[in-house]
């Protein structure tokens, strides 16, 4: 499938890391203890997958207890979604930054392919093999999927809201933020199923995030009225 691009538009906000304030010697070193129980996490599912990984094992490869495992994250999923969160925050603030004379979709389909197409080139804070990586573990894990999607739907509450905020209405009593939020949030479940399949053809996730919205902005009722 080829997505028609959206018309030209003034380059909104750039995919950035959150502004973060000067941190002390203790902060710095627990900062360091959880990005190294990341890093040994997903060696570990890289190498036997998620099932198959234990707390104990990631743990003991950073030379922790598992006590302290528990004291960064509440489980192994946690620690798999850590990329999902963050780039669930890049999408928010790109959402309450951007210009308010788009139509919705078409601002919602710029900052989806911006955020992934970071995500895939390593600016997300996560090398773009491990973004790959949790990818396939979603897709193999029952477990890992049923994470994903309880994450997301705790979050789409507030990607409602904010849509709600930008087209001036109130989400109490206008079902049409709800709508857009959980089309937008089915978009990106649509091109994850995609570059499941072989026969779609996708090499990046960014471009089936692409079609995907592109289905949206286009339409959904087939054939178009008075065809």
């Amino acid at each position: 499938m080829t997505a028609t691009a959206p018309e030209a538009h003034p380059a909104g906000p750039q995919v950035r890391p959150a502004p973060t304030a000067p941190v002390g010697r203790r902060e710095r070193k627990k900062r360091q203890t959880r990005d190294a129980l990341v890093d040994a996490a997903f060696r570990l599912f890289a190498e036997k997958g998620f099932d198959a990984t234990t707390v104990d094992e990631i743990a003991e490869a950073v030379e922790v207890s598992s006590r302290t495992f528990f004291r960064y994250f509440a489980s192994k999923e946690d620690v798999a979604l850590t990329f999902q969160e963050e780039q669930h925050h890049a999408l928010m603030r790109m959402v309450a930054e951007r210009y308010t004379d788009e139509p919705i979709l078409t601002a919602l389909r710029r900052i989806a392919v911006d955020t992934t197409r970071a995500a895939e080139r390593g600016e997300m804070g996560f090398a773009p093999a491990r973004f790959r990586c949790l990818l396939d573990l979603t897709a193999d894990s029952d477990t890992l999927m049923a994470g994903s999607l309880e994450l997301t739907q705790k979050k789409q509450a507030e990607l409602t809201r904010l849509i709600a905020e930008r087209m001036g209405t109130d989400p109490d009593t206008d079902l049409r933020p709800h709508v857009v939020a959980a089309a937008a949030v089915s978009a990106f479940h649509a091109a994850a199923e995609a570059m499941r399949s072989p026969k779609m053809g996708y090499e990046q996730i960014s471009d089936a995030v692409d079609d995907a919205f592109a289905v949206l902005e286009q339409g959904l009722n087939f054939p178009p009225e008075g065809k």
